[in-house]
């Protein structure tokens, strides 16, 4: 595309949220591809396939992929087995990844750096976004733990949106992920309200296409510490709580 070779740099978007462009390289980010496209089959036919989750507010237009802990939503909360199935691991170089992303990020945010050293990401969550297909805006609020959220993306260009803490409502920070991206939160933004209000079907590069055989669409893995650690951390004026509110981009 015209500007894909202008430079973007790493940057604190606002205390809590560093964005880190490039950050995946191509080989890297067709290596993941391929390893979650051979996990996902191997789910096939379980309880943890691949597919669109049915909340109360409708069908989310995104298909989920759980590693390490399951989201379930009736009612929300992370378990570790499902009828008896337990849940597949995050694995150990995925995990290393997330790791080492927090690292990086907190080099331009003083708020992440309590976590640089003791993030320990028990589960992710792979989002794959069909051509056009959004996420509402919501908060992540069924972790223990307060540690901060690491977010990867491989594909189209999605249009990243997060606010405040108490509701829905402007001001935003919006911020585009390009394939290769990440976008980290945590600190004062750990419990913002954020979404994906636009992907942009098209933008997927080329190379990517020819090296792992992703056709169309975005992928999105998170990362999260559910369970609390020797490196909990108090959020100030807050207490934590254990509810998620997840509205459905309806169809």
């Amino acid at each position: 595309m015209l500007f894909d070779a202008l430079p973007r740099d790493n940057d604190r978007i606002t205390p809590g949220i560093v964005h880190l462009p490039n950050w995946l390289s191509l080989q890297n980010q067709a290596g993941i591809v391929r390893q979650l496209r051979d996990i996902a089959r191997t789910l096939i036919g379980t309880p943890f396939q691949m597919s669109r989750p049915q909340l109360k507010s409708g069908q989310m237009q995104v298909f989920m992929l759980h590693l390490g802990r399951y989201w379930a939503t009736d009612p929300y909360r992370y378990v570790t087995d499902v009828g008896g199935h337990r849940v597949p691991p995050i694995p150990a170089n995925l995990v290393s990844l997330a790791s080492t992303a927090l690292k990086d990020a907190s080099l331009y945010d003083e708020t992440l750096a309590p976590w640089a050293t003791s993030f320990r990401p028990d589960m992710a969550l792979v989002n794959y976004y069909p051509p056009g297909a959004t996420m509402g805006l919501h908060q992540d609020l069924n972790e223990d733990s307060p540690a901060p959220i690491v977010s990867l993306s491989i594909g189209d260009e999605a249009l990243f949106r997060i606010g405040g803490t108490e509701n829905r409502n402007k001001p935003w920070d919006d911020v585009t992920l390009a394939s290769g991206d990440v976008i980290v939160f945590g600190g004062p933004k750990r419990l913002a309200f954020h979404g994906v209000p636009q992907t942009r079907p098209g933008t997927l590069p080329e190379a990517l296409r020819e090296s792992c055989g992703l056709e169309k669409g975005r992928l999105n893995i998170t990362f999260r510490q559910v369970e609390l650690s020797v490196a909990y951390l108090w959020l100030p004026g807050r207490l934590y709580a254990r509810r998620i509110e997840y509205p459905a981009s309806r169809d």
